[in-house]
Protein backbone atom coordinates (compact mmCIF):
# COMPACT_ATOMS: atom_id res chain seq x y z
CA UNK A 1 0.00 0.00 0.00
CA UNK A 2 1.50 3.29 -1.08
CA UNK A 3 0.69 6.16 1.24
CA UNK A 4 2.09 9.58 0.42
CA UNK A 5 1.87 12.36 2.97
CA UNK A 6 2.54 15.94 2.00
CA UNK A 7 2.23 19.00 4.15
CA UNK A 8 2.06 22.77 3.78
CA UNK A 9 2.00 25.39 6.49
CA UNK A 10 -0.49 28.24 6.54
CA UNK A 11 -0.47 31.38 8.64
CA UNK A 12 -3.99 32.31 9.71
CA UNK A 13 -2.78 35.42 11.50
CA UNK A 14 -3.47 34.17 14.99
CA UNK A 15 -2.30 30.62 14.52
CA UNK A 16 -0.22 28.64 12.07
CA UNK A 17 -1.77 25.56 10.53
CA UNK A 18 -0.44 22.65 8.54
CA UNK A 19 -2.35 20.97 5.73
CA UNK A 20 -1.57 17.28 5.38
CA UNK A 21 -2.61 15.26 2.36
CA UNK A 22 -2.85 11.48 2.58
CA UNK A 23 -3.17 9.43 -0.59
CA UNK A 24 -5.00 6.15 0.00
CA UNK A 25 -5.44 3.65 -2.83
CA UNK A 26 -9.06 3.71 -3.93
CA UNK A 27 -9.47 -0.01 -3.37
CA UNK A 28 -8.89 0.53 0.39
CA UNK A 29 -10.52 3.95 0.81
CA UNK A 30 -14.04 2.56 1.24
CA UNK A 31 -12.76 0.26 4.01
CA UNK A 32 -11.14 3.15 5.86
CA UNK A 33 -13.69 5.93 5.34
CA UNK A 34 -17.44 5.20 5.29
CA UNK A 35 -19.32 6.45 2.24
CA UNK A 36 -20.52 10.02 2.69
CA UNK A 37 -18.15 10.73 5.58
CA UNK A 38 -15.72 13.64 5.57
CA UNK A 39 -12.46 11.70 5.20
CA UNK A 40 -10.25 14.56 6.38
CA UNK A 41 -12.33 15.15 9.51
CA UNK A 42 -12.60 11.44 10.27
CA UNK A 43 -8.84 10.92 10.06
CA UNK A 44 -8.14 14.11 12.02
CA UNK A 45 -10.48 13.06 14.82
CA UNK A 46 -8.95 9.59 14.99
CA UNK A 47 -5.43 10.99 15.30
CA UNK A 48 -6.45 13.65 17.85
CA UNK A 49 -8.21 11.03 19.99
CA UNK A 50 -5.15 8.77 19.83
CA UNK A 51 -2.79 11.62 20.75
CA UNK A 52 -5.02 12.56 23.71
CA UNK A 53 -5.19 8.93 24.85
CA UNK A 54 -1.37 8.77 24.70
CA UNK A 55 -1.09 11.95 26.80
CA UNK A 56 0.43 14.02 24.00
CA UNK A 57 -2.47 16.51 23.83
CA UNK A 58 -4.40 18.29 26.56
CA UNK A 59 -8.17 18.71 26.56
CA UNK A 60 -7.69 22.37 25.64
CA UNK A 61 -5.55 21.43 22.67
CA UNK A 62 -8.15 18.90 21.52
CA UNK A 63 -10.80 21.62 21.77
CA UNK A 64 -8.78 24.08 19.68
CA UNK A 65 -7.68 21.56 17.04
CA UNK A 66 -11.22 20.32 16.45
CA UNK A 67 -12.81 23.78 16.65
CA UNK A 68 -15.02 23.14 19.66
CA UNK A 69 -16.26 26.26 21.44
CA UNK A 70 -16.09 24.79 24.95
CA UNK A 71 -14.56 21.85 26.79
CA UNK A 72 -18.10 20.49 27.24
CA UNK A 73 -18.02 19.55 23.54
CA UNK A 74 -14.77 17.62 24.06
CA UNK A 75 -16.21 15.10 26.55
CA UNK A 76 -18.75 13.56 24.11
CA UNK A 77 -16.04 13.48 21.42
CA UNK A 78 -13.71 11.55 23.74
CA UNK A 79 -16.51 9.17 24.73
CA UNK A 80 -17.32 8.55 21.07
CA UNK A 81 -13.69 7.52 20.60
CA UNK A 82 -13.72 5.45 23.80
CA UNK A 83 -11.23 7.67 25.61
CA UNK A 84 -11.99 7.86 29.31
CA UNK A 85 -10.04 9.84 31.87
CA UNK A 86 -11.15 7.71 34.76
CA UNK A 87 -8.32 6.08 36.65
CA UNK A 88 -8.34 3.44 39.36
CA UNK A 89 -7.48 6.20 41.82
CA UNK A 90 -10.55 8.17 40.66
CA UNK A 91 -12.68 5.07 41.31
CA UNK A 92 -11.22 4.65 44.80
CA UNK A 93 -11.93 8.29 45.62
CA UNK A 94 -15.49 8.02 44.31
CA UNK A 95 -16.12 4.84 46.27
CA UNK A 96 -14.72 6.44 49.45
CA UNK A 97 -16.98 9.44 48.90
CA UNK A 98 -19.99 7.20 48.32
CA UNK A 99 -19.19 5.17 51.45
CA UNK A 100 -18.92 8.37 53.42
CA UNK A 101 -22.19 9.69 52.00
CA UNK A 102 -24.08 6.46 52.63
CA UNK A 103 -22.55 6.09 56.08
CA UNK A 104 -23.72 9.59 57.01
CA UNK A 105 -27.36 8.96 56.11
CA UNK A 106 -29.69 6.98 58.34
CA UNK A 107 -31.31 4.04 56.63
CA UNK A 108 -35.11 4.07 57.00
CA UNK A 109 -37.16 0.96 56.46
CA UNK A 110 -40.77 1.22 55.43
CA UNK A 111 -43.32 -1.32 56.54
Amino acid sequence: MDCRITSRQFDWGYNRAMRITVDIPEEFAQDIVPEGADAARLLLEARVAAAYREGRLSMGQVRRILGFATRFEVEPFLQKHEVYDYTVEDLREDMAGLDQLLGARPVHKTA
